[in-house]
């Protein structure tokens, strides 16, 4: 029988999970470290308004105070919200890898020009990103999905770099969200560019990659500052669902993280299939660590079976180019991972004290630091 954290539904088939005597994961350890550093309510609302007010000082005298990435999905688009609640005067970044939904491309659109906010979209080119999904797709690894979330991440401080401002919003909550388990997914950019150069066909000219001197120039040099304000909300995604639709005619999309096409297949497709992992597990997690859904309630939701949208797995093969033979010998192929390919990760180990200062500066996420500077145990290795 599969052993199960007592307290939330992780199970022992997560990467690196550990159980202390009463039965409790690691996991739900690490969340409740995060609880007591990043409190909501009145106190996490003072600490909004205290950065707030720090962001306005060191935004004098520019047009735009705070970056703000957004997706069209909700929170993103309720960051945005209440970034301008506070009196801030964001630029909402969005990184277009040219597979986004329509419905979150009009949610983009409707939330900036209620709100009155500009936007600055960098768009890769269609065939160039195509090229890299393939190369992922044909190197065996989970992580197809990294070229986005580092993209992104790139694009996120390009702007910020370009207009002269200090602070950027990251729409990410622990609460809802929880935090990937490294085993699920690794991305670095020396790891992108390796499996690009392996299996890619087509010259990356117009991705945003993130090497480590960049990495290095914006958060060591330029001292660019990462936040997650929705770390310091009572933050309910049913509730700012319903809030945004109201507000600012926003609209819902069918599920968590599927706002963008490819991205749908990887969550609803690719990794059940390919891995057996579902991906709904992470927010069921963290909604029951939170005490938004009880532990029976996320155990009944996480026995529904996962389902796909069969017409979206047709349409990601025809526009890849692929036969659906071709993609069934790559879903069969030899499973590898990150440690096949030469990535970052023993550089981030080594520099394991210069990303713990520049943590505490703000400078980058504490999930980076505990997932991406300590050793990772292999399969079958937990303690």
């Amino acid at each position: 029988m599969t052993r199960r954290c007592s307290r939330c539904i992780y199970d022992e088939t997560i990467s690196n999970i550990t159980f202390d005597e009463q039965g409790v994961c690691n996991y739900c350890h690490m969340h409740d470290r995060l609880n007591a550093e990043y409190p909501t309510g009145a106190e996490g609302e003072a600490r909004l308004q205290a950065l707030a007010e720090q962001i306005k000082r060191a935004g004098r005298h520019k047009k735009y105070d705070v970056i703000v990435g957004v997706s069209g999905g909700c929170d993103s688009s309720y960051l945005l919200y209440r970034t301008v609640q506070l009196g801030l005067r964001p630029l909402a970044v969005h990184f277009d890898n040219t597979w986004n939904s329509t419905t979150a491309v009009e949610n983009i659109h409707d939330v900036l020009k209620k709100l009155d906010v500009d936007l600055y979209t960098y768009v890769v080119d269609n065939k160039e990103y195509d090229d890299i999904y393939r190369a992922f797709l044909r190197a065996g690894v989970p992580d197809v999905e990294a070229p986005t979330d580092i993209g992104l991440a790139a694009v996120l401080n390009m702007a910020a770099e370009k207009y002269g401002v200090q602070y950027i919003f990251e729409g990410h909550s622990f609460r809802t969200e929880g935090i990937s388990p490294l085993g699920w997914i690794y991305m670095d950019g020396r790891y992108i560019r390796s499996v690009h150069r392996q299996f890619g066909t087509v010259p990356m000219r117009t991705y945003p990659n993130m090497l480590l001197g960049d990495f290095l120039k914006w958060t060591a040099v330029l001292s660019l500052k990462k936040i997650r304000p929705l770390y310091y909300m009572d933050y309910v995604k049913k509730d700012a669902m319903t809030l945004l639709t109201r507000e600012l005619g926003w609209e819902w999309y069918g599920g968590h993280h599927l706002e963008n096409r490819f991205t749908a297949f990887w969550h609803t497709f690719f990794m059940p299939q390919r891995y057996g992992i579902d991906t709904r597990l992470l927010g069921y997690a963290a909604l029951v660590r939170s005490g938004q859904i009880t532990r029976d309630q996320g155990l009944e939701l996480i026995a529904q079976p996962q389902t796909y949208d069969p017409e979206l797995v047709e349409m990601v093969i025809k526009r890849l180019g692929y036969t659906q033979t071709e993609l069934d010998e790559l879903m069969q192929q030899p499973r590898k991972t990150y440690r096949d390919y030469p990535s970052y990760k023993k550089t981030f180990e080594f520099l394991r004290p210069l990303f713990w200062a520049l943590y505490r500066l703000n400078r980058v996420p504490k999930s980076f630091y505990l997932k991406y500077t300590f050793p990772d145990p292999l399969p079958g290795e937990r303690s």
